[in-house]
């Protein structure tokens, strides 16, 4: 059970995190959407209690955007995050974040696309939220691999209706949780969107190599 002190704590994070300037969201066929300062919150508050954050590790954030799961992780202790982002002006965000609170010497930000194949530092804990490939079939398929390849303790944010993630992980001798889920707000972002504002299930999935 959570105390009111740890209430208080996410509350605080939530506020940094819904602060800080919003991903730019211009490429529909990266399924680029901003991830709720609340959501984020609650996630890293989650990856800190399996104990999964200290204040020596080296963290991945994967299809970073403007950073907020990575710089989430620093503040709750990380001693260096690599940020690794594809698009240019989502970097350019991150970079700005990272200024405004003073913590631009514990992030690197890697502007690359991550394909089959890209290489990245062993670190020791990967976070994530990939496409989930709405737009263009297995597009998580490469983040997928470089979670595989670095062998290092992964939180990733998928549909919670995900049919692939265990079966991928698990043939290969990993063990996968799917710890909670939540509401994931879609906003009326890109033309195919019908509605103003949609939500999907979000997962919380804790993938472990043995």
């Amino acid at each position: 059970m959570v105390d009111s002190q740890e209430v208080m704590r996410i509350r605080h994070l939530a506020m940094i995190l819904s602060d800080l300037e919003p991903h730019p969201c211009n490429d529909v066929s990266l399924e680029q959407y901003s991830t709720d300062g609340n959501l984020a919150a609650r996630l890293l508050f989650d990856i800190s209690s399996f104990g999964d954050i200290n204040d020596n590790c080296t963290v991945a954030d994967l299809g970073a955007g403007n950073g907020i799961l990575g710089i989430a992780a620093l503040k709750l202790g990380a001693r260096e995050v690599i940020f690794v982002e594809t698009d240019i002006e989502a970097c350019n965000v991150l970079e700005k974040n990272l200024i405004k609170h003073n913590i631009q010497d514990s992030g690197s930000i890697v502007n690359e696309h991550i394909d089959i194949g890209t290489p990245l530092k062993k670190v020791d804990l990967v976070i994530c939220n990939p496409p989930w490939g709405r737009q263009k079939e297995k597009a998580d398929r490469p983040f997928l691999e470089m979670i595989l390849r670095n062998g290092s303790i992964t939180h990733l944010l998928h549909s919670a209706n995900a049919t692939h993630v265990r079966p991928f992980f698990e043939s290969k001798g990993w063990d996968v949780e799917m710890y909670g889920e939540a509401d994931f707000a879609l906003p009326a972002k890109y033309s195919h969107h019908k509605r103003q504002r949609d939500v999907t299930k979000v997962g919380f999935w804790r993938l472990s190599p043995n």
